[in-house]
């Protein structure tokens, strides 16, 4: 009788184990990765980058408030935000206390379909059937329709007022502690198609030290514009680094059409007979309606930009 019925007792309590530790251990154990990356001309000295995304923050969120205050710690020459800040339209104030040593630093951001719009319930299923079918994000602004609207626009008046450079179809400039000038090209989300390459293609700015290019969702056409225009690097972040990933293999989904051997961290993409390094933050949070997280823990990234030996 014990044969009969210790295997199956086993599965289910090693199956509750995991539902817990990634429901309640792994979406709290935040970490700080740090990536060299080859991409300053030569002679000029190194640029720390701290690249933070999806944070999705709900009220009372303490410890990862607290988690991203403490990142002012590593003193970067420059943050950039690629978006999802929010996942609850209450909890702007607790985002602008999360980053408000930040915002003390050069900075600059874009904005992601969840800092527009609450989250909805989903079956998650629906993810691997988007994979399978090559569908992914809304059709243009459709599926937004009847959605919550979040209150983005505070965000944007405190980032402003900080002077983080706005990249919402828009192209900034950063002058540096350094002294270094900074140009950044950005687009809006490509994941409800608010993407607008028109209005900002021409490459990198040759008067500036450094020309990076900022998007929230890595999707293939907008890899493909910015490294054709010979843009050195690409940050951007949504795909929570696959969120729920399998031991030794990887994550099973990318929420956009890039492959998921480039979920998260530094690649490479090729197009136009140009390469850039691409880096993909796993992010820091994950929607309200989904908490969880498994082998793939909450990131922020520290950049080092170096030049080429």
């Amino acid at each position: 009788m014990r044969a009969r019925y210790g295997i199956p007792l086993t599965l289910t309590a090693l199956g509750a184990a995991c539902v817990g530790y990634a429901t309640a251990v792994e979406p709290r154990s935040f970490r700080l990765r740090r990536v060299t990356v080859p991409v300053l001309p030569p002679g000029m000295p190194a640029l720390r980058v701290l690249h933070i995304a999806d944070i999705h923050m709900v009220r009372g969120q303490r410890k990862k408030q607290r988690w991203l205050q403490s990142l002012a710690g590593l003193r970067p020459d420059l943050v950039i935000n690629t978006g999802d800040n929010l996942s609850d339209p209450e909890a702007v104030p607790d985002v602008l206390d999360a980053l408000g040593p930040l915002l003390e630093l050069p900075g600059a951001y874009v904005f992601g379909s969840n800092d527009y719009y609450g989250p909805k319930l989903r079956n998650p299923a629906r993810y691997l059937f988007e994979k399978a079918s090559g569908r992914h994000g809304l059709n243009g602004n459709a599926g937004a329709v009847h959605a919550v609207h979040n209150p983005w626009e505070g965000l944007l008046d405190a980032f402003d007022a900080a002077g983080w450079a706005g990249l919402t179809n828009a192209r900034g400039r950063l002058k540096l502690d350094s002294g270094q000038e900074i140009a950044l090209t950005g687009l809006d989300d490509p994941h409800i198609k608010r993407d607008r390459y028109a209005a900002v293609a021409g490459g990198p700015e040759p008067d500036a030290d450094l020309s990076l290019a900022v998007v929230h969702a890595p999707y293939l056409r907008v890899l493909d514009a910015f490294t054709a225009d010979r843009y050195p690097l690409i940050l951007a972040g949504h795909t929570h680094g696959g969120q729920l990933c399998v031991p030794f293999y990887g994550a099973l989904v990318t929420n956009c059409d890039l492959d998921t051997d480039r979920v998260k961290g530094l690649s490479t993409h090729r197009a136009g007979g140009h390469r850039s390094y691409l880096h993909v933050s796993a992010g820091c949070g994950a929607n309200r309606y989904t908490p969880v997280r498994f082998a793939c823990p909450p990131e922020a990234t520290l950049l080092t930009l170096t030049a080429p030996a």
